[in-house]
C-alpha cells in the first residue's frame, strides 16, 4: 500500500515537471497511458517479479517519462497582441513604409499595433552595422502578434515557472500556455498602444519604454510594463526591441572602421534612437504628438534612457525622461556602461575566444554559438560617437536632451542580485572592505553589525546604494544644477509578490495590477492609481502634480517622494553614504 501510495506521489510530481515545462498537453496523456501500463504490470503479471526486474522495470518507467518529456517539447509561438479571442481589427493606418492594421483588446478600448518594423533586420552582413531603414512593404501588415524577443541566453521552460513561483510569487496553472516565445536576430520591431478612437490629428502624449534585462535578455510586452491602461487613459504608448548582448554592444576596431561613422560597440544603443526616429517620423498617424514624447525605462532599459538623454543624435525626439532603477550619469557609473579602450579590450578577447580573424568570421557565425556572449558583452560605450564624451561630463557642461525628469529607485534593489550570497558577520567587513577600500572605515562606521541579521540588511542596503540608489541622486543634483525640474521617488511598497524588489514598481506605475489579484490590497491599487495619476500629468505637462495628489516636490536629490504605505516627501535615507562615495569617485571635480 505503501509503495502505491509513494508511486502516486511521484506521478503527480512527474506530471508537475510537465505542467512547469509547459509540455504539450498531449505528452501529459501519453505519460498517463504509459503510467497506467506501467501499473499493470508492476502490481498484475509482475507483481511477484525479482527485485532486480521491479528495477529494471521502475527505470524503465522513468526513461519513458524522459522521452516523453523530449518529444512533448512545448512549441514556439508567437505572443498574441491581445488575450481576446478572435479580436476585432483595427481600421487601416498608412505608416512611412506601408500599411498597417492592429486589434482591439476584449474591452475595446484600446487599440494595439504589436511587431511593425522600425529597421531592417540586423541579419547577414547587417549584423553589427547601425541600424538600417526598412524595406517598405506592400499590402496590409497584420500587426496581431508580437515579434520575437531579441537574440539572448534562453532558459529551459521549468526554469522560467519556477522564477515565477520563487520570486514573483504568481504562478498559474493554465492549459493554454504549453508553448513558449521565439527569440530571433530579426527583432526589430515596436508594439504600439492607442486609445481607441484616436486618429491623426489628435496630438496625444506619447510613452516610449525601453525594457530592461541588464543589455542581456528581456522583451518589449512583458504584462507589467503594457500599455493597455495607460492607452485607456488618453496615451499613446510605444514599447521598442532592440540588440542585445554580443549582439548589440560588441565592440571591435574593424568594425568601428567599417562604419561611416566610426562607431562600433551601441548598436542597442543606435537601435533605441532609430525607433525614437520612427516614432517621431510615425506616431501622428496614430494619434500621438511627436513633440510631446516622454522616454522611460527599467534597469537597463533606465541606463539606457540616460545614455541618450546624453546623445547629440537624439536631440529633439524626446522632451522629458522617466527612469526606473538604473542611470550611467554618475562620475563612476557601476554597471551597463564603459569606455572605448575597455570595450575595444573586451572585443578583442572575444575573437580569440572563437578563433576568429575579425568580423567576418564572426558574422559566419550562427548566433547560437555566440548568444553566450551577453554576460561579456553587455555595456553601453563611450564610442565618440553615439556618446561623445561621458554622461557625467556631458550633464555637468549642460549636454543632454530631456526638459524635465522624473526618476527613482526602490527599497529592496539589491534582493534579486544577492539572493544567493547573502553576506554574514564572518565576510561583511571584507565585503565593505573590497567595494568601499579606503573609505571603509568610515562605511563601517556608518553600518556597524554585531550580528548575521545585521550583516546581511546592511550589505543589502550597501550594494542598493552603489548600484541603484547613489547614481540617482548624482542624476537628481547634475539635472537640477542645471535648471531641469527634477522629481525623484523612493518605491518601498510591500506585496504578496515583488514588492519593492529591483522592478516591483513597474507593476503599479503602468497600471497593470491584475484585477483578480490577490498578492495586492486596496492601498497597493490606490498607490497604483497614484502612481499613473502623476506619470500622466508628467506626460502632458513635465509635471507630475495634479489633482487628488499629494504634492510631488522638486528636488535636489535630498529629498525623495515615498510610495509606500503612505505617499509623501521624505529625506533620503543615505546621504551620509553619498557624501563618502562623492569623495570616493570624485563627483564634481
Amino acid at each position: 500500500m505503501i509503495r502505491k501510495i509513494l508511486l502516486g506521489i511521484l506521478f503527480i510530481l512527474l506530471l508537475a515537471v510537465l505542467e512547469l515545462n509547459k509540455n504539450s498537453l498531449w505528452g501529459w496523456c501519453l505519460f498517463a497511458v504509459l503510467t497506467a501500463g506501467y501499473v499493470l504490470l508492476r502490481f498484475g503479471p509482475l507483481k511477484d517479479a525479482s527485485g532486480w526486474a521491479h528495477a529494471g522495470l521502475f527505470f524503465g518507467w522513468l526513461a519513458l517519462f524522459a522521452a516523453v518529456v523530449l518529444v512533448s517539447w512545448p512549441p514556439t509561438r508567437a505572443v498574441p497582441a491581445v488575450e481576446a479571442e478572435n479580436p476585432k481589427e483595427t481600421p487601416v493606418l498608412s505608416l512611412k513604409d506601408g500599411q498597417v492594421s492592429g486589434v482591439y483588446n476584449e474591452a475595446g478600448t484600446v487599440a494595439v499595433y504589436a511587431g511593425i518594423p522600425y529597421a531592417a533586420p540586423p541579419v547577414g552582413a547587417l549584423r553589427w552595422k547601425e541600424p538600417q531603414p526598412v524595406t517598405p512593404w506592400e499590402g496590409v501588415l497584420k500587426a496581431d502578434h508580437f515579434a520575437p524577443m531579441s537574440m539572448q541566453p534562453t532558459h529551459l521552460p521549468i526554469y522560467n515557472s519556477l522564477a515565477q513561483i520563487i520570486g514573483y510569487h504568481d504562478y498559474e496553472i493554465r492549459f493554454d500556455d504549453q508553448w513558449i516565445p521565439p527569440v530571433s536576430e530579426d527583432a526589430l520591431y515596436v508594439n504600439v498602444w492607442q486609445p481607441a478612437g484616436a486618429k491623426a490629428g489628435d496630438a496625444l502624449p506619447v510613452l516610449v519604454y525601453i525594457h530592461g534585462g541588464s543589455l542581456q535578455t528581456g522583451q518589449p510586452w512583458y504584462q507589467d510594463y503594457r500599455g493597455e491602461y495607460l492607452a485607456s487613459q488618453g496615451v499613446i504608448v510605444v514599447n521598442l526591441a532592440y540588440r542585445l548582448g554580443v549582439f548589440g554592444y560588441l565592440a571591435l576596431e574593424e568594425l568601428a572602421a567599417e562604419s561611416e561613422h566610426g562607431t562600433s560597440g551601441n548598436y542597442g544603443l543606435l537601435d533605441q534612437i532609430r525607433g525614437l526616429e520612427w516614432v517621431r517620423d510615425n506616431i501622428a498617424a496614430f494619434g500621438g504628438d511627436p513633440d510631446n514624447v516622454t522616454l522611460s525605462g527599467e534597469s537597463a532599459g533606465s541606463a539606457s534612457v540616460s545614455a541618450i538623454s546624453a546623445s547629440p543624435l537624439a536631440a529633439g525626439l524626446f522632451q522629458r525622461t522617466v527612469l526606473e532603477s538604473s542611470t550611467v550619469v554618475s562620475a563612476e557609473p557601476p554597471h551597463s556602461y564603459r569606455l572605448w579602450d575597455e570595450a575595444v579590450r573586451s572585443g578583442k578577447e572575444l575573437l580569440k575566444r572563437h578563433q576568429a580573424a575579425g568580423a567576418a568570421d564572426l558574422r559566419a557565425l550562427p548566433a547560437e554559438k555566440l548568444v553566450g556572449e551577453a554576460d561579456t558583452q553587455h555595456h553601453i560605450t563611450v564610442d565618440g560617437y553615439a556618446l561623445a564624451e561621458t554622461p557625467y561630463e556631458a550633464y555637468r557642461a549642460g549636454r543632454f536632451n530631456e526638459k524635465a525628469v522624473l526618476h527613482g529607485y526602490n527599497k529592496e534593489e539589491s534582493a534579486p542580485f544577492i539572493l544567493f550570497s547573502h553576506a554574514k558577520l564572518k565576510n561583511y567587513e571584507q565585503r565593505v572592505r573590497g567595494a568601499f577600500k579606503e573609505y571603509a572605515d568610515e562605511v563601517l562606521a556608518l553600518f556597524p553589525a554585531s550580528t548575521d541579521r545585521e550583516a546581511d540588511r546592511n550589505w543589502a542596503d550597501l550594494f542598493s546604494v552603489l548600484f541603484f540608489d547613489y547614481p540617482h541622486y548624482c542624476l537628481s543634483r547634475l539635472a537640477s544644477a542645471q535648471g531641469v525640474p527634477v522629481y525623484e521617488y523612493y518605491f518601498a511598497r510591500d506585496n504578496g509578490r515583488l514588492g519593492s524588489w529591483h522592478s516591483g514598481e513597474e507593476v503599479y506605475l503602468y497600471g497593470n495590477i491584475p484585477a483578480d489579484s490577490k498578492l495586492y490590497d486596496s492601498r497597493d491599487r490606490e498607490l497604483s492609481a497614484q502612481m499613473t495619476g502623476y506619470l500622466l500629468n508628467f506626460m502632458r505637462t513635465g509635471d507630475p502634480n495634479g489633482d487628488g495628489l499629494p504634492v510631488w516636490e522638486k528636488t535636489d536629490g535630498t529629498k525623495v517622494l515615498q510610495l509606500d504605505a503612505a505617499t509623501g516627501m521624505a529625506e533620503d535615507r543615505f546621504l551620509k553614504l553619498y557624501e563618502i562615495l562623492d569623495r570616493m569617485q570624485g563627483f564634481g571635480k
